[in-house]
Order: structure tokens, then sequence, then C-alpha cells
């Protein structure tokens, strides 16, 4: 049973989150908070699987509850996903370089949501690469010429790093990524993982908002 917490400053849209994953089998709601910090203090309560996160919230937003989920040693290992909607730009690349490891878009279908919550439970990403590169282009034009911003990544990538890296950005699963470069799944995997490590990037998705940043992207 995967078991979710809704953080949502709306009652009727945790209400309506709640019964389309109460509806599952497999899934099970147990805890919601109306901001980032009664969310935080909820997963640490519940101990869920997943947390389904929406961004503008009074209090504390969906970004920096992120954060200090991923910071706490007691729920760093929990998997976010983020809610977003189309004009949520910054939101969705803050929420991206503080470690979610999904973003939705709330009007999805329920059978998207479901499955989101389904993939991020077994260590895996969604990111819809037509959203994600459209709102990441669009965002951090704006932002790359803001002074102090760092541009280049912190170690030397090679040709195969940034093959991966561009996959990666391009929505491309690890099978996919396999198939495009002529290697197993199980290496591409081990190399995503190599270049979490190096990186210090804390999930795939935060690795995909630092290639758009390093312009590892074509």
């Amino acid at each position: 049973m995967i078991r979710v917490v809704i953080v949502d400053d709306q009652p009727t849209i945790r209400l309506g989150l709640r019964m389309i994953l109460d509806h599952e089998p497999d899934i099970e709601t147990v805890g919601e908070a109306g901001d980032g910090a009664a969310g935080i203090a909820e997963v640490l309560a519940s101990r869920p699987d997943v947390v389904v996160m929406d961004v503008r919230m009074p209090t504390m937003d969906g970004v920096e509850a992120t954060r200090r989920l991923r910071c706490d040693p007691r729920s760093a290992s929990v998997r976010i996903v983020v809610l977003t909607t189309f004009d949520d730009e910054e939101y969705v690349v803050g929420a991206l370089r503080a470690g979610a490891d999904a973003f939705l878009l709330k009007d999805s279908e329920p059978a998207t949501l479901t499955e989101t919550v389904r993939t991020v439970c077994r260590g895996e990403n969604v990111l819809d690469p037509k959203v994600t590169g459209n709102l990441l282009r669009r965002w951090l034009s704006l932002d790359a010429a803001a002074p102090g911003e760092p541009r280049q990544p912190p170690v030397d990538l090679s040709d195969r790093d940034r093959q991966v890296l561009s996959a990666l950005a391009r929505g491309r699963t690890n099978r996919q990524i396999g198939a495009e470069l002529g290697l197993s799944e199980s290496a591409v995997k081990a190399q995503v993982h190599a270049l979490l490590s190096r990186t210090g990037c804390v999930s795939r998705a935060q690795l995909v908002a630092r290639a758009y940043e390093w312009g590892v992207t074509s």
C-alpha cells in the first residue's frame, strides 16, 4: 500500500485529491495539510511514501517545504510530487532545484495523478518534456544573466555525461536513453546514479533543472 500525504491550501482540492487516491486499491491517504509548514509536520508524523504538494500556499510554499523535507534526514527519502499550473514558472524551477521528484499540472486526468504516485514510489521521476522544457527555457532565459549565478557544472562532464543529461532533459526514460545511445538500461541507470553523486543533485528531476542551467540540453 502506497501511503500519501496531501498538502494544498484549498480544502476542495484536498478533498478531490483524496477521493481520487483513495479510490485506488494500492494507494491510501494518511494525512493532509493546508500549508507547507503544516505539511512538514504531517509528513514527520505520518511517515508517508509520497507527498502530493501544491506550490502556492500561505505561511510556507511548496518549494520551501520540499527543500526542508529533503534536508531533514527523517524525511529525505519521501517522494514529492509537486502540483503546478502553467503560470507557476518560478515555482516549478524552484521545486526541481529543491529536489522534487515530479511535477504534475493541476488539470491532469485522475489516472495521470495515480500513475505518477506509483511511478515516483518506484524510484522514478515524472517530467512532462513539453511543459518542463517550456517552463525551464522561459524562466532560465531570464535568470541566465543574474550576477553570481553558476552557469558551469561543478565537475567536468564527458561527452557521454552530456548525452545522458541532454536525453534526461528531453524527458527520456532509461530504456529510451539506452536505445538512443546503444547502452543497456542498467548502464544508463548507473550513469545517472554517478551523475547524481558527482554533481550533488538529490534527484533525477533536480539533475534535469541543472542540465538546463548548464546549457546541456540540445
